[in-house]
């Protein structure tokens, strides 16, 4: 374009240097318009997913340039632009919920310390059954209800992070320790363990339970202990001023597996009152049935019936406090006939392990059997029920029978172990 010039009143104009101008001016919005573009997508692609931390920052700003990052968008944004100002916002914590501090905060609500309305704000510790009353374990439930909604990547599955579990097992463990270690995984906190405690700890080296416990008390915020002493829960609780969790004691307690039993029943048969329940197998050994059967005393109309070989019958102490309580319990030797008359058949092991002496383990394994013919005995409307693990005590073609429901009492135990994490360690 040639450049001409124009002279009116005096005033010499160039057009050449105001399309330069006017060009300049174009040009500098269009880069103005560009930078606005370009910060806005980077602000939006801080909040779509790829964090570096735990405050949902990424990129260059997950090194602490928060402030400048906020100011450029809200900036940019000028009240006009949605998407800049919802950014600026997110940044600030106000909106975009499950994002940057707005994920924060919702992690910081999640972990807030929850009210009961029972006793279960006293708890401190889960080494019996006899610590929880109807009103508790009902309230429990319902939180274990809650914990098996929870999901990965939610603020709830975060509610644990930081604290640390260890498990103490000095016994053999498949289902019990791993839905402990399953529960604390699932809401966010850390685990330390050792398998085989006897064995593979300084107990070899004579080191006692009470030294073991205070010891690990420094590295852990709860313990989970399974010990081969009946009493040794106690003895722990005793000395640590961490809570405890009883997974078992030898042939004493296991109030947990009572604990997600009756969680079963209620899920299983829908009511907890007017049960009628036969405990089956190793009655004598077995801690399962006596945390069961002290649990069930706090509900209405219960009755038991006990059918087990002669050598591991229920010991009397458990009989007798029935009887105490007024709860109705009869010793059986016919599962058909039991079978079709109650509500709950519970199974267990006989435990090889507990025998002193062989012969008599051998003439009590096998001796009830619950197969399909046991089956047909059965109500439709009732369930069996096992511990686990088994042995022969409990034919594999019952498992397809929709009555059969160990192993959906096995996955109760990750919820109500879950719950417990959560009333005992106070969020």
């Amino acid at each position: 374009m040639g450049a001409t010039t124009t002279t009116m009143g005096g005033t010499t104009t160039t057009r050449r240097r105001t399309t330069r101008t006017t060009m300049r001016n174009a040009n500098a919005m269009t880069n103005a318009t560009n930078a606005n573009a370009m910060t806005t997508t980077r602000m939006m692609m801080c909040t779509h997913g790829r964090r570096l931390n735990d405050d949902g920052y990424l990129g260059r700003h997950a090194r602490g340039d928060f402030g400048s990052v906020a100011r450029r968008a809200r900036r940019y944004a000028n009240g006009k632009n949605i998407t800049g100002t919802r950014v600026a916002r997110a940044f600030e914590g106000e909106g975009l919920d499950g994002e940057g501090r707005a994920r924060t905060r919702a992690r910081a609500n999640a972990r807030e310390t929850t009210k009961y309305v029972t006793k279960l704000n006293n708890l401190s510790c889960c080494v019996e059954a006899e610590q929880f009353d109807r009103a508790m374990m009902e309230e429990l439930f319902d939180v274990a209800d809650e914990m098996s909604k929870v999901k990965p990547g939610t603020p709830e599955s975060l509610m644990l992070q930081g604290y640390i579990m260890s498990t103490l097992f000095y016994e053999p463990s498949t289902r019990t320790r791993l839905s402990f270690e399953a529960a604390m995984g699932r809401l966010g906190g850390g685990i330390v363990s050792t398998e085989s405690a006897g064995e593979y700890s300084s107990a070899a080296k004579g080191e006692t339970l009470e030294d073991t416990m205070r010891t690990v008390e420094g590295y852990a915020d709860i313990i989970v202990l399974r010990h081969f002493t009946a009493g040794s829960a106690k003895r722990a609780a005793a000395v640590i001023g961490k809570p405890l969790i009883n997974a078992g004691d030898g042939p004493g307690q296991h109030p947990t597996q009572a604990l997600l039993d009756v969680y079963t029943i209620r899920k299983e048969i829908g009511r907890l009152d007017n049960v009628k329940i036969a405990l089956v197998g190793d009655l004598a050994n077995g801690r399962t049935v006596r945390s069961l059967a002290t649990s069930l005393t706090q509900f209405k109309n219960i009755k038991f019936y006990f059918v087990a070989p002669p050598v591991v019958r229920m010991k009397d102490d458990i009989k007798n406090m029935l009887t105490a309580k007024g709860i109705e319990w009869e010793e059986a030797t016919d599962l058909m006939a039991v079978a079709a008359d109650v509500d709950v058949l519970y199974q267990t092991r006989i435990q090889k392990e507990r025998f002193a002496n062989l012969d008599d383990y051998e003439s009590a394994r096998g001796k009830y059997i619950i197969d399909r013919e046991v089956m047909a005995a059965l109500p439709k409307t009732s369930v069996v029920m096992h511990p686990l693990p088994r042995v022969d005590e409990i034919t594999v073609d019952v498992d397809t029978d929709p009555r059969a429901g160990y192993f959906r009492q096995a996955q109760n135990g990750l919820f109500i172990r879950m719950a417990l994490l959560k009333v005992l360690l106070k969020v």
